[in-house]
């Protein structure tokens, strides 16, 4: 451990000034004509929830992040709590014969079969949302998120009963992922990088032309190549160096990992393939269209340097080029909401992560100052005296500014908010400053408090927008085998569309799933064919998951500090060049 820089946090705590200070946050930053917004959310415990009258029961968290860890569940919990839970149901390919979900079962056993440099073919990982497409790039996003929060939070996890499982899931996606490329070369020229899906205008049966559970499907299932995609391929490689941590103990699967972590990444930094992955693809830009890639250069970087230790990553996600190209500093409103598509938020932490507890001084500190600057910022943002960001009259922050299904934005926030928050509490920080004032970290908790009751029930609908939690929650779900019976029948591709239409709560309970949730006026329909409303996402309960387990404070405190340096090499900076000779 190094002593600390000036305007750096670390251990000398005789030294700590007590606060975070932003003194120097114009120098971060440049001006822009839009203003600062918050969104976070902090859930911290049952007796920490807000205490003030409610319509609605009084949250939960440990049973809600019980709940929702079913998400991508596939095999039953031996956890008492959970003997009632119904189990979720996006996993994809041969599931385990104790699946644990009666109306699940094999499904997507063809796919990419016709693709003959594919040994296996592409069977497993997840389905995306409420139809049957598997789309690689949220679907890695979501498996980074994971596998940050078990590297943060594995005594939770372990404490609730749900560390094993979350593992499986994670690695089943990892297992997926490593399937669509060659990853046992150095070198790769294509990613597969979509299973089915639809474009718009056409008539052929596909997964959005057809209302049939994955059981059934019985139309072509196309698969997408993409020799280019930055994006994509720094994604699936912040996704595996991430998971490779997660299996750390298992040596030879994370030493897997890893080599298919770098051959994405070198893949990523090709100068002859920068170009998003989205571009000119109909099957892909009209759901997931990526709007730049200089963020996953950042996040990739940062999470390989995790996992290997290897300066050269850390020196690329520091390059005074990457914020630049990625508009980090330009203080844009959206660039503070983290998604599947912008990842500088995450990223940003995450290297900030480093300043705090390793401070690896010259020749990192100055932008790694500066993504610390900007984190800051972030956080101030997130407050609501702040007046960035609309917020409904019922207490929701509109993070993605009036666009439809907001909470897995709220989510993703909220993550980052408490993450923040548990990095201040580590070093005994109790706050941070944003300009001249001084913002306890109490007040971050205060808020995400708030917005955690909002998404569990205390909102003007006095509905849970988790599926299973509580006692109103959405029933008319927008997801094809929730919706579809399990009756032994089978329905074609024609035949299915009665049961998106039907005005029947969905026969099958799609448990954990947090569906799109309401609108700017707190209001939300419960209806299957609003799918803005009511359709679950991957990459939404990803960042429903992490958060919960960083917000629940009854199965333990804190994060893992360590970990995620495992990998780190003893830090040892070097001096600054010496300034040039003076010339008169």
């Amino acid at each position: 451990m190094k002593p600390n820089k000036a305007g750096c946090w670390g251990h000398q705590r005789r030294r700590r000034t007590g606060t975070w200070t932003l003194g120097a946050l114009l120098l971060a930053v440049r001006p822009s004509n839009g203003y600062w917004g918050l969104f976070s959310w902090l859930l911290s415990s049952l007796q920490s929830l807000s205490s003030s009258p409610s319509p609605c029961p009084r949250t939960n968290p440990i049973l809600a992040l019980l709940t929702i860890t079913r998400l991508l569940s596939r095999k039953p919990s031996s956890s008492s709590m959970l003997r009632n839970i119904g189990y979720e149901c996006a996993a994809a390919g041969k599931l385990p014969k104790q699946n644990g979900i009666a109306w699940r079962g094999n499904s997507g056993l063809s796919d990419g079969k016709n693709d003959t440099d594919l040994k296996v073919g592409l069977v497993g990982g997840y389905y995306d949302a409420g139809d049957n497409s598997k789309f690689h790039f949220p679907m890695a996003y979501a498996m980074t998120m994971l596998s940050w929060s078990v590297i943060e939070y594995r005594h939770k996890y372990e404490t609730i009963g749900n560390y094993d499982h979350v593992r499986e899931v994670i690695k089943w996606g990892t297992d997926y992922l490593l399937l669509t490329f060659n990853s046992s070369a150095t070198k790769i020229d294509k990613i597969y990088c979509q299973v089915g899906g639809h474009q718009n205008g056409s008539m052929t049966p596909d997964d959005h032309n057809c209302w049939q559970k994955p059981e059934q499907m019985d139309y072509p299932r196309p698969t997408q190549i993409c020799n280019a995609g930055p994006d994509l391929a720094g994604e699936m490689a912040a996704a595996l160096a991430a998971a490779s941590i997660v299996f750390r103990e298992n040596d030879a699967y994370s030493k897997k990992l890893i080599k298919g972590a770098e051959t994405l990444f070198a893949f990523a930094r090709d100068g002859g393939r920068r170009r998003t992955y989205s571009r000119g693809n109909p099957y892909i830009a009209p759901y997931y269209n990526s709007t730049g890639y200089y963020d996953e250069y950042m996040w990739g970087g940062a999470w390989l340097y995790y996992a290997t230790g290897n300066n050269t990553y850390l020196s690329l996600a520091t390059n005074p080029g990457i914020p630049k190209n990625s508009k980090a500093f330009y203080m844009i409103p959206e660039l503070s909401v983290l998604s599947w598509d912008n990842k500088l938020p995450a990223a940003m932490l995450l290297l900030t992560r480093l300043r705090i507890f390793l401070n690896p001084g010259y020749p990192y500190e100055e932008m790694l100052r500066m993504y610390h600057n900007v984190t800051g910022l972030n956080m101030c943002s997130y407050l609501q005296s702040f007046h960035v960001f609309n917020w409904t009259s019922g207490g929701m922050i509109m993070v993605n500014r009036r666009r439809p299904q907001p909470l897995q934005y709220v989510a993703n926030t909220a993550f980052l908010a408490s993450l923040f928050v548990d990095y201040m509490n580590a070093t005994g920080v109790p706050g941070w400053n944003c300009g001249p004032n001084f913002i306890s970290s109490k007040v971050l908790r205060s808020f995400a408090t708030s917005q955690m009751d909002y998404i569990l029930g205390k909102n003007p609908m006095n509905m849970s927008y988790v599926v299973g939690y509580g006692t109103k929650f959405p029933r008319h779900v927008h997801h094809r085998g929730a919706s579809t019976p399990n009756d032994h029948k089978y329905y074609s591709c024609k035949e299915g569309w009665k049961w998106q239409d039907s005005k029947n709560p969905n026969p099958n309970n799609i448990t954990g799933a947090m569906v799109g949730g309401p609108n700017q006026f707190d209001q939300f329909r419960d209806v299957r064919t609003s799918y803005n409303y009511t359709e679950p996402t991957l990459a939404g309960n990803a960042g429903l998951v992490a958060a919960l387990v960083s917000l629940t404070s009854t199965a333990g405190n804190g994060i893992d500090v360590n970990t995620i340096f495992s990998a780190v090499p003893p830090l040892s900076p070097r001096n600054p060049p010496p300034p040039p000779p003076w010339k008169p």
